[in-house]
């Protein structure tokens, strides 16, 4: 069974940054196509950021350039670092992952993934 565990959420001013951590197995982290999905209830919940068994990530137009996904499998955890952050950056994000040997198309595939944890909340103010 696939355990992820999001960490690292919290509150912050416009401009200001966050690393959100997902720790999982080892297994989990060299084998699985991972990504973060944000959700804003009632919206649709849409895709973050992806990285696939070989390093290849995508991200969500809106937030390139200010977000890198990236993880270590030593530390048995995938990252989210977040800069710059703006209020339409708020929501609740959660770890997905999924065994995808051909890698993810879309970034919003994300959503397709069969593991997810159980969010953490990210809020930022004006």
């Amino acid at each position: 069974q696939v355990q992820l565990v999001e960490s690292g959420g919290g509150s912050v001013q416009t401009g200001g940054s966050l690393t959100l951590s997902c720790t999982a197995s080892k297994h989990t982290i060299e084998t699985y196509s991972m990504g973060w999905i944000r959700q804003v209830p009632p919206r649709t919940p849409e895709g973050v950021a992806s990285i696939d068994t070989d390093g290849s990530t995508k991200y969500r137009d809106s937030v390139k350039g200010r977000f890198t996904i990236s993880k270590d499998a030593a530390k048995n955890t995938m990252y989210l670092q977040m800069t710059n952050l703006k209020p339409e950056d708020s929501g609740i994000y959660t770890c997905a992952a999924d065994y995808r040997p051909s890698g993810l198309s879309t970034v919003d595939e994300i959503r397709s993934l069969a593991y997810e944890g159980r969010g953490t909340q990210v809020t930022v103010s004006a």
